[in-house]
């Protein structure tokens, strides 16, 4: 089983390619809150989630991303943006770090996390405008939206939408070709669980300096966690120090 963590203060890169501290913004350019921290695969040093600090508007202060749902921000040097809302990020099940002690206690957290991730924020194609989470219009019991519902059943990509009022009971061409093709997709068919992307690759500038180096240094960054090297000694101050003189 995989075993996740933060680095808290461990310093892995320069000032400059450290993605702590950048921004992150949601939906037409609000500000979400600011990057706190990472929580990473120990067994490979793959970011998984980034931990953000709202400052104060949500709740429990912080909340967690997927790494797959971010992307550089269009506007602003350096920070980063995503599909999400303050409203759908107060629907997420409160963010607790010391859940990451306790595998079953992240597993319970994780699965609550991945079931608010599917159904608020509705994720788009890169560098597209096309949802690839159902809309309002994709209810069942329109035509058209039983056409998508079955061809993602199939593995296939979902047909374009048409106005209600001109919706028919016969099928096109176009729709018997797009069941045969393939597509991108969420959740895999006949998958009984959701999997959230482990990492995210190729974000770009800053982002991929920084997964770099936590890949490369990834034993030094674990060297604390006693759940790692099994040893509860109290490693801490020694190995962040050998951290730092790393970079």
């Amino acid at each position: 089983m995989a075993h996740y963590g933060i680095l808290k203060g461990a310093s892995i890169v320069d000032a400059a390619d450290d993605i702590r501290g950048s921004h992150l913004y949601g939906v037409e350019d609000e500000k979400l809150g600011k990057i706190d921290d990472v929580i990473f695969d120990h067994s490979s040093g793959d970011i998984r989630y980034v931990v953000v600090d709202t400052g104060g508007w949500l709740k429990s202060h912080k909340f967690i991303m997927p790494a797959a749902g971010l992307r550089v921000s269009a506007k602003h040097p350096d920070d980063f943006e995503s599909n999400l809302t303050k409203n759908q990020v107060e629907q997420f099940p409160p963010y607790d770090e010391s859940d990451l002690q306790s595998g079953d206690k992240w597993s319970n957290y994780e699965g609550r996390y991945r079931s608010k991730w599917v159904t608020n924020p509705v994720m788009h194609r890169a560098e597209t405008d096309r949802n690839i989470t159902p809309t309002a219009f994709q209810e069942s019991g329109n035509l058209d939206s039983e056409r998508a519902a079955a061809a993602q059943g199939h593995g296939s990509p979902v047909p374009r939408m048409r106005p209600a009022s001109t919706s028919t009971l016969s099928s096109s061409a176009a729709d018997v070709n797009a069941a045969a093709s393939t597509t991108e997709r969420v959740i895999p068919a006949g998958a009984d669980t959701v999997e959230i992307s482990n990492s995210a690759v190729g974000i770009g500038g800053r982002w991929d300096t920084f997964q770099s180096r936590l890949r490369e240094r990834r034993k030094q960054a674990v060297a604390a966690c006693q759940t790692c090297t099994g040893d509860s000694s109290g490693r801490d101050s020694g190995d962040a120090g050998s951290l730092r003189k790393a970079v």
